[in-house]
């Protein structure tokens, strides 16, 4: 369904390079679909990696998810971040391209997911960076985080944790 994944350290964006050398390997003629999270850094090295592609006459194109309704914009990114809403893509957009569909009718098809996909993350802790070594934000044991990043960005509000009852 899906020919790569490139994935930077922790909590970074691959280089152009990375991203270029499994575009080189998983091109079989047909061109290049890449699926990525409207985070700065992956967008502008997803979009080097692609000029590098064109030099070796590889047809790339993008489609850029971002569908977390939590923010418009913020440090990261220019417009809504791409997290939860990303395998909907990768799924519908991976089986079309199973199915045979052109590599034009795959970015259609993609950007039409992602105008229609929408999200919105919650955390019960934060995750903690391994050079930082500490909670990106904090959060005490009875609350919720609103609206956070896979980044371990924090969200918008925190409320206390309602029980099951």
């Amino acid at each position: 369904m899906l020919d790569a994944a490139v994935a930077g350290q922790v909590f970074t964006s691959p280089t152009p390079d990375q991203i270029y050398a499994a575009i080189k390997e998983v091109d079989q003629g047909a061109g290049v679909l890449m699926i990525v999270k409207n985070y700065s850094g992956d967008v502008m090295n997803f979009d080097m990696a692609k000029d590098l592609a064109s030099v070796d006459d590889i047809t790339v194109e993008s489609v850029v998810v971002d569908d977390d309704v939590a923010v418009k914009d913020s440090l990261y990114t220019q417009g809504r971040r791409g997290v939860a809403g990303t395998i909907f893509a990768e799924k519908i957009i991976g089986a079309a391209a199973e199915a045979g569909l052109s590599l034009d009718d795959l970015k259609k098809l993609g950007d039409a997911v992602v105008k229609n996909t929408k999200s919105f993350a919650v955390a019960l802790h934060a995750a903690t960076v391994p050079e930082v070594g500490k909670p990106g934000f904090d959060l005490k044991p009875d609350e919720i985080e609103f609206g956070v990043g896979i980044h371990n960005e924090p969200g918008t509000g925190q409320e206390k944790l309602p029980t099951s009852k």
